[in-house]
């Protein structure tokens, strides 16, 4: 597992760069954070208990708190800061990050949710 070498966030454009000592380097905005949360307010507490997250276009991220050396929590404006993000699942959001998105715009479709962006 690559180790992370650097986190920036540029909440004006209201995206977290990530970069890995293997050269990669990722470009997760925060609604993409938001929606894909590790919390379980968003997961749920096992398979197909996930909850669709509409409406988070606009959110930004306020504060990145480092947790031990493994991960951060991200503290969100909507006041959404549960769920740690671990190094290892920030490399895997950016390794599959179009892929995800993807999943995550057919899911709204498919709800019926049309994004205001």
């Amino acid at each position: 597992m690559p180790n992370p070498t650097e986190l920036q966030l540029h909440q004006a454009s209201k995206v977290l760069e990530v970069s890995f000592d293997d050269g990669s380097r990722f470009e997760l905005s925060c609604e993409y954070l938001r929606v894909h949360s590790p919390s379980a307010e968003v997961k749920g507490h096992g398979p197909g208990q996930e909850v669709l997250q509409v409406n988070k276009e606009d959110v930004n991220i306020t504060r990145i708190e480092p947790v031990g050396n493994y991960a951060v929590r991200l503290h969100f404006d909507d006041g959404h800061h549960t769920g740690l993000y671990t190094w290892e699942y920030l490399y895997e959001l950016g390794a599959n990050k179009d892929d995800y998105w993807q999943k995550y715009l057919d899911a709204l479709a498919a709800a019926g949710y049309q994004r205001r962006v």
